[in-house]
């Protein structure tokens, strides 16, 4: 198969249209069996609940080139699983696990011509995403919806790669309590957008956000978990009932502790405990792992030991690992490594 004629090493993470998407629609209180479509536009009624009420919830995954050439995905089935939490918490039909990963399958055999070859250090970014299509006035559920899910290829999602990232203190809140800062909501990064671009204009790559309650505990940024690492080795990452469950994060404490022997803990962080550690990193599907060298607090900036230069050793093991099994070099645990083609 020939690939497209692309510098694959020279993208960004950024859209680019390929040959074929996937859509299904639910009426009359059921999936359709859906199929792929060369359209990559979405007509919709003005009138429809994601315009009006912003009825809609994504996922994020990658589609990797193995070493042996295999076109593989990596834990499919947690993106289907937190897709289902979304859609509960958003009164919208839950997309059953055999539909997503059949149209994940579909969709990546038909645009493997983008698939980045191995060792390019780009990667097929999949974005599945579900939203009310129906026509509502009143405040209320849609009455129809569309699953749809395209791929476009993608390098890292900061730029410089892995090289460390500056971070910026939020004075905006992301998620209140009992909100619905643990799904994927897209209505969650609409309200990230504006201290989004304050700190981008201020020169910073990310906002770091605080609980909403108290203002004392560190939750997450825009758009990726929080991982630390102690003076001993200890690897903890914040807890809380606000946070996107990273699939990534979670992945990244199994090799830790079953793979690499490391202790790790799950548990809330204070912002006053944030200098102590001597690593931080940014961990998500889209960056995997990017260190932190600074975070600028209101008072004072917070230099992380591992500076501004490189990825501190303990976060470089971690990410190294979690990639080795992604792309085939490093065998994971069972059932992690979706092989599509």
């Amino acid at each position: 198969m020939e690939k497209k004629n692309i510098e694959w090493s020279k993208l960004g993470f950024g859209y680019m249209p390929t040959d074929y998407r996937w859509v299904s629609e639910w009426k009359d209180g059921k999936w359709d069996e859906g199929g792929l479509t060369k359209d990559c536009n979405v007509t919709i009624s003005e009138s429809a609940g994601v315009l009006q009420y912003a009825q809609t919830c994504f996922e994020g995954l990658k589609v990797y080139t193995q070493k042996d050439g295999s076109i593989v995905a990596f834990r499919p089935d947690l993106n289907a699983q937190r897709l289902q939490d979304s859609a509960d918490r958003l009164l919208m039909p839950e997309v059953p696990t055999e539909l997503f990963l059949h149209a994940l399958d579909e969709l990546v055999k038909a645009n493997a011509a983008w698939v980045p070859p191995y060792g390019s250090g780009a990667t097929l970014y999949i974005r599945p995403f579900l939203f009310g299509s129906g026509p509502v006035i009143g405040v209320a559920p849609a009455p129809f919806y569309q699953f749809r899910m395209f791929a476009t290829p993608v390098g890292p999602y900061f730029k410089g790669g892995v090289k460390p990232i500056k971070l910026l203190l939020s004075q905006y809140d992301r998620a209140a309590p009992h909100g619905t800062g643990h799904i994927k909501a897209g209505l969650n990064y609409a309200m990230s957008l504006y201290p989004g671009d304050y700190a981008h204009k201020n020169g910073f790559a990310e906002n770091v956000y605080l609980d909403a309650a108290t203002r004392t505990h560190v939750e997450e940024t825009g758009g990726a978990n929080f991982i630390f690492v102690t003076k001993d080795g200890k690897i903890v990452t914040p807890k809380s009932s606000t946070i996107l469950p990273s699939i990534t994060r979670r992945s990244l404490l199994v090799v830790a502790k079953d793979m690499l022997g490391m202790e790790v803990e799950e548990r809330p962080v204070a912002l006053e405990e944030v200098p102590e550690f001597v690593e931080i990193g940014l961990c998500g599907t889209a960056a995997v792992i990017s260190p932190v060298g600074s975070i600028t607090c209101p008072d004072k900036v917070i230099e992380v030991p591992s500076g501004m230069e490189e990825m501190g050793p303990v976060l470089t093991k971690l990410r190294g690992t979690l990639t080795g099994i992604q792309e085939g070099e490093i065998k994971g645990p069972e059932g992690w490594i979706r092989k599509i083609m």
